[in-house]
C-alpha cells in the first residue's frame, strides 16, 4: 500500500478530473488518489467511477448529497485518510492551478523534518501566474493581515497545496473545525501551529485555472476576514480545547 494520498475535492471538474487523476499516477512515485465529490451535476464523479476500472486500489471516491464547502470535504477526506493509516496526506485543488509534480517536492520537505509543507505563492516574492491584479492584491493582502492577526509566520496561509503528516492531522479536533470556505485553510495552518508543529514552506508556482470555473464568492472573502478576528480570540480564551 502507498504511504501518501492525495486528496482533491470536486463540485463540476468534468473538465479537469481525469486529467488531474493521470498526472498523479504518471508521477515516478507512488500517490493513490481520493476524489471527494459533491454529487457534481456535471457527472465528475461517474468519470471517477469509470477511472477506477482502470487504477484499482488506488482511486478512490466519496461522493457527498450536496454541495457542503470545501472545507467540510477536506475533513471528510481526512477521516478517510487517517482510518486507512496514510502516512503523508495531501490537499491539491483539480483544476491544475497546482502542479502535480510538486506533490514530490512537499513530501520531501516532510520526510526531512516538517510536519506540514505548504506549496507557498508568496514565499520567494509573488509566484501566481494568469490572475488579474485585484486578485493577487486581496490574496496577498489576506496573507499579511493572517499574519498580523494570528502571529503566525507563514508567507501564505490561504494555500491550497499542503502536505499533512498523519499525527498532525490526528492531533487536531477535526469535528471542530469551523470554517468551510477557503479561511479552513488558515485555520488548519493556525490550529497546527499552536500545538507546535514544523510548518515548513516550499515555493510552487500558481496558476490560474483554464478550464471550468472558480468557487471563489463574497461570503468566502467575508468568512476570511471577520472569520480569522474570532478564530484568534477563541484561541486567546480557549487555547488548551483549540
Amino acid at each position: 500500500m502507498a504511504s501518501s494520498i492525495v486528496i482533491i475535492p470536486t463540485y463540476n471538474e468534468i473538465e479537469n478530473v481525469e486529467a488531474i487523476i493521470r498526472a498523479v499516477f504518471d508521477l515516478q512515485k507512488e500517490f493513490h488518489v481520493l476524489i471527494v465529490d459533491d454529487n457534481s451535476p456535471d457527472k465528475t464523479g461517474d468519470c471517477v467511477q469509470r477511472l477506477q476500472e482502470e487504477f484499482k486500489e488506488k482511486l478512490f471516491l466519496e461522493t457527498r448529497t450536496e454541495k457542503s464547502g470545501l472545507g467540510t470535504a477536506y475533513i471528510h477526506g481526512f477521516k478517510w485518510a487517517i482510518n486507512r493509516s496514510y502516512d503523508y496526506i495531501f490537499e491539491m485543488d483539480a483544476d491544475f492551478s497546482h502542479t502535480p509534480s510538486d506533490l514530490l517536492r512537499l513530501q520531501k520537505a516532510c520526510i526531512n523534518g516538517a510536519d506540514l509543507a505548504v506549496g507557498s505563492r508568496y514565499k520567494n516574492g509573488v509566484n501566481v501566474v494568469n490572475w488579474p491584479l485585484y486578485r493577487v492584491l486581496l490574496s496577498y493582502g489576506a496573507s499579511f493581515y493572517v499574519k498580523l492577526i494570528t502571529g503566525m509566520r507563514v508567507h501564505d496561509p490561504t494555500a491550497g497545496f499542503v502536505c499533512y503528516k498523519r499525527e498532525v492531522l490526528e492531533a487536531i479536533d477535526l469535528d471542530s473545525v469551523r470554517f468551510v470556505g477557503y479561511a479552513f485553510q488558515i485555520e488548519m495552518k493556525f490550529r497546527a501551529y499552536l500545538k507546535d508543529f514544523k510548518i515548513e514552506e516550499v515555493s510552487i508556482i500558481f496558476r490560474d485555472r483554464v478550464l471550468g470555473k472558480s468557487k471563489m464568492s463574497s461570503s468566502i472573502i467575508s468568512e476570511a476576514i471577520w472569520g480569522v478576528f474570532v478564530m484568534k480570540m477563541r484561541s486567546l480564551f480557549l487555547r488548551n480545547k483549540f
